[in-house]
């Protein structure tokens, strides 16, 4: 599937990618409800998920399903979130928890095969461009200043 040369700094692990676009008033429940099913875990951290800033879902209901016909393309705000599931994840039961919340009929869900690497704990902590080898960001939260 994948060539990774693995190295003393990194590892790798097979699973998935899910992506899910949800209108922003909804994103919060389908993080939520993934977390209910899979920690999110990714090395020495937990509830690891991407949520894009807003952007805009299109679509015309074609009439086949419970909504009627549109002549005109609706534009929704949505957010994008995207996390990693591991192999030995459920992927049917997480899927269960996205429709579960999610507020349309036919939500956007991408699953695809992925390969994340994982750092080798306690490598490169002198790099100086890591987080507590610089001036303190913003983002940084209190308990690691």
């Amino acid at each position: 599937m994948f060539l990774v040369r693995e190295t003393p700094r990194f590892t790798t692990e097979a699973g998935h990618t899910l992506t899910v676009e949800v209108p922003e008033e909804r994103a919060d429940a389908v993080v939520a409800a993934i977390l209910e099913v899979v920690p999110l875990n990714w090395g020495d951290y937990e509830r690891v998920a991407f949520r894009s800033a807003s952007g805009s879902q299109q679509f015309r209901s074609l009439g086949s399903g419970r909504n009627a016909a549109t002549a005109d393309t609706t534009r929704v705000p949505c957010q994008r979130i995207t996390c990693f599931l591991p192999n030995s994840t459920d992927l049917t039961a997480v899927l269960e928890a996205v429709y579960s919340v999610h507020p349309y009929e036919e939500p956007v869900v991408l699953v695809a095969p992925a390969l994340r690497s994982l750092h080798v704990r306690g490598q490169d902590e002198d790099n100086p461009n890591r987080f507590w080898n610089r001036p303190v960001a913003d983002w940084v939260p209190e308990a690691h200043r």
